[in-house]
């Protein structure tokens, strides 16, 4: 029997049993408590492991369904790290609280990702949400042996540190496992960042990972059993594969370690760095990882990764922190990495997260892309896209993330590069190379371009167009969608004054640095990337008005131009507005009257309006009948609009006068009546053949005002000594104060109207009400 060393804070209990080691660690970390800076403190994660039972000649291995302390995060590990599983990896989970198993998940049976100093190869991790049962069943292709040192790793939260929200559920004690033994490497510091795999098992590592070898097929198992162990799967294809990189770990999300002969220059970006979140926004415990972080070696980064992270996507975005110290935890605890491997994470809320320390401004080498990590930089969405991509906010994440990276080095997004690989490989589709060979890739490619695996997901994958697109510009879907403070003539916009131009895009406004708004090619207004729309004031006449969209990368598009005329001239009165006394019946508060006018506009007129009486005429109406009191001067104001909005106003005032029968020069013979149905209550009578009334006054429109019935006469009407007409009084209804005969000049001026009796045979008779006359 041989006793492993465990490494970090573990305290180790070991004893006898059949001749094997059955080993139970307390795990722990280095809990933070936040230094009094008012960050969190930091959060460590328990690792509990259970061995697989192999069988069938060493193809197969399973362990039987079994009741577990709560974790949330699991894999399966071997002890080689340059060892694969050629065939499935399966696991399900009890949920807690429900105590329902979950679907078989199935793991990609390589990480592909990984570094030197590795203490065990694995799957990725899978986060399944607080679960306190387990499953798992390996089945290998015909004829392959399975790795050895096959194990499940269970991660839980220790809730130790003060930071947010572990999600692991509840804490765990270690589970405990069986080794045989049969190895006698110690475990060792892992090396410098390098591209070589690791040739040796190495059963531990100094930041804190338990390795134990894979009992033989005659061990037992331990722990609680819930149900006989199933048999191993027939080999299947797996879901969506994985990494299992992490962030970079510095203390500000912004702010590089400080320039020294190993630590490069962060060179400025083209393009605005995104937010990002550093390490201790997800609880990182740093001291899991105390190794310093390694540098490209020409301090470049020449592509950027992108990766899922193949578990759940039901996680909430508050979950997200604790699945990223998961990973941590995994990669670090478990596989023997010296940090997360992955550069960056984001989660579907598209927060981005700073993944491997470092500094996110500079060239870190993370362990996400096996052969390339020291060219690149990998981005990893929490989530698994074989089905479905990942949502808008973290495409956009990843898309500003990667133009802000790959910008520090002056590379396109949309654009293609060299790598020179650094081991033997092959990609999904089946492409291999060797060492020092030179590859063509897009700046931003999946994993799969560079490894054997289906990350990032094929639907992720079949949208990395839209997200170099995204990260490259221009700006997409741009158009210009309506012009508003417009009238539309015909088919074409007509404004009289400022007017607003509204658009849309289908780039996401945080990729976008502004828009400007174009008149005859010429900028006239610029706005926020977030601005759906912008004011301008067009000059008179037609002009070009466009949209132009400015990505953040400095590629813009313009959108299609439309025709806006902008007319400024107002419309005119070509007849000012006058007044005409009509025929009617007058009262001793309304005389009948006119109101004249005509409006015109260079363009189209709208309608002219009346302020007292509000009325509103349309443009072809030149003439309106209304009312008067007399003796009063009323002003009657008009305004004439055009389409667009342009006016002109014109008014007239104008005072009906009634002059009294009585006020008349007479000859002849007159009788005076009375009756209240005559204005002033009289009014006077003749049948005399020749007899007259004359009066005079100044003004530009008078009206003859009588008494009307089935007997009554004619008379002559006189107009500044010249006859104009005669007036037959004869009416089949009788009718009082009746302008019967009007006459409008230009303008006022001394007139005189006499009336004479004609003497109409049978019915000579006239009665007058008076004259009334418009001043």
């Amino acid at each position: 029997m041989r006793v492993r060393r465990w490494w970090g804070t573990g305290a180790v209990v070991a004893a006898g049993v059949c001749g094997t080691l059955v080993a139970q660690g307390v795990f722990g970390g280095f809990g933070g408590d936040g230094s009094g800076d008012g960050r969190p403190g930091a959060v460590t994660h328990d690792v509990r492991s259970a061995a697989l039972k192999v069988s069938g000649g060493g193809g197969s291995a399973a362990l039987a369904p079994r009741d577990t302390e709560v974790f949330s995060m699991l894999g399966v590990t071997w002890e080689k790290p340059s060892a694969k599983v050629a065939g499935t990896v399966e696991v399900r989970t009890r949920a807690v609280g429900s105590g329902r198993w979950s679907d078989w998940l199935s793991l990609d049976g390589d990480t592909g990702a990984g570094e030197n100093g590795a203490a065990r190869g694995g799957t990725e991790p899978a986060w399944v949400g607080p679960s306190d049962g387990v499953e798992v069943r390996v089945g290998g292709k015909s004829g392959a042996r399975l790795p050895e040192g096959l194990r499940v790793d269970m991660i839980g939260g220790s809730g130790k540190g003060s930071g947010s929200g572990s999600g692991s559920g509840g804490d765990l004690e270690p589970a405990a496992f069986v080794a045989d033994g049969d190895s006698s490497d110690e475990p060792s510091a892992p090396e410098t960042e390098s591209e070589s795999p690791s040739t040796s098992a190495a059963p531990g590592g100094a930041d804190g990972t338990t390795v134990e070898p894979s009992p033989s097929p005659s061990d037992s198992e331990s722990g609680s059993v819930t149900g006989e162990p199933s048999s191993p799967a027939s080999p299947t294809s797996s879901s969506s594969p994985s990494d299992t990189p992490a962030p970079s770990e510095s203390t500000s999300a912004t702010v590089s370690p400080s320039p020294s002969a190993s630590v490069p220059t962060a060179p400025p970006s083209t393009v605005p760095q995104p937010p990002i979140t550093p390490r201790y926004g997800w609880n990182a415990d740093e001291g899991l990882s105390p190794e310093e972080p390694s540098y490209t070696p020409d301090g470049k980064i020449k592509a950027v990764v992108l990766h899922h992270t193949a578990q759940s996507n039901e996680y909430t975005c508050a979950e997200a922190p604790s699945i990223i110290n998961s990973i941590y935890t995994y990669d670090v605890k478990t596989l023997g990495w010296k940090d997360l491997g992955y550069n960056f994470v984001v989660d579907k809320c598209g927060t981005v997260y700073e993944g491997r320390k470092g500094g996110v401004d500079l060239p870190v080498v993370g362990a996400h892309a096996y052969g390339f990590n020291s060219q690149t930089t990998g981005i990893a969405v929490l989530g698994t896209y074989t089905d479905s991509v990942p949502s808008q906010a973290a495409m956009t994440s990843v898309a500003r993330l990667a133009a802000w990276k790959l910008g520090q080095y002056g590379i396109a997004p949309d654009s293609t590069v060299t790598l020179t690989t650094a081991l033997d490989g092959q990609n999904l589709a089946g492409k291999s190379w060797g060492p020092g060979e030179e590859m063509r890739l897009p700046a931003i490619h999946g994993h799969r371009d560079g490894y054997n695996t289906l990350c990032p997901g094929d639907a992720y994958y079949a949208a990395l167009g839209t997200v170099r697109e995204l990260a490259a510009g221009p700006v997409t879907g741009l158009a210009l969608t309506s012009v508003t403070g417009t009238t539309a003539i015909g088919s074409t916009p007509y404004t009289s004054g400022p007017v607003t131009v509204n658009w849309s895009a289908t780039t996401p406004a945080a990729l976008i640095s502004e828009f400007q708004v174009l008149v005859d090619g010429k900028t006239a207004a610029t706005a926020k990337g977030s601005a759906t729309s912008a004011k301008v004031t067009l000059g008179s006449g037609k002009h070009q008005v466009q949209v132009r969209a400015v990505h953040q990368s400095g590629r813009t598009a313009t959108s299609t131009a439309v025709t806006v005329v902008a007319d400024t001239t107002a419309p005119t009165f070509t007849t000012k507005p006058n007044l005409a006394l009509r025929t009617g019946t007058v009262t001793a508060t309304a005389v009948p009257l006119t109101l004249n006018w005509k409006a015109a506009d260079t363009t189209a007129l709208k309608e002219v309006r009346l302020t007292a009486p509000a009325k509103t005429y349309g443009p072809t109406v030149t003439t309106a009948q209304h009312t008067a009191r007399p003796g009063a001067a009323t002003v009657w104001s008009m305004k004439a609009y055009d389409m667009v909005g342009n006016t002109a106003t014109a008014s007239v005032t104008g005072t009906p006068v009634i002059l009294q029968e009585t006020s008349a020069k007479r000859t002849g013979t007159w009788t005076s009546k009375s009756s209240t149905s005559y204005l002033g209550g009289k009014s006077l009578t003749s049948k005399t053949k020749n007899a007259s009334l004359t009066w005079t006054f100044t003004g530009r429109s008078v009206a003859w005002v009588v008494s009307r019935a089935s007997t009554s006469g004619q008379a002559y009407v006189y107009v500044d000594g010249k006859k104009v007409t005669t007036v037959d009084l004869k009416s089949s209804t009788t009718s009082y104060r009746n302008a019967i005969w009007t006459k409008t000049w230009s303008s006022a001026a001394k007139h005189t109207v006499k009336i004479v009796v004609v003497g109409t045979s049978k019915r000579p008779t006239i009665t007058t009400d008076g004259l009334v006359y418009l001043k």
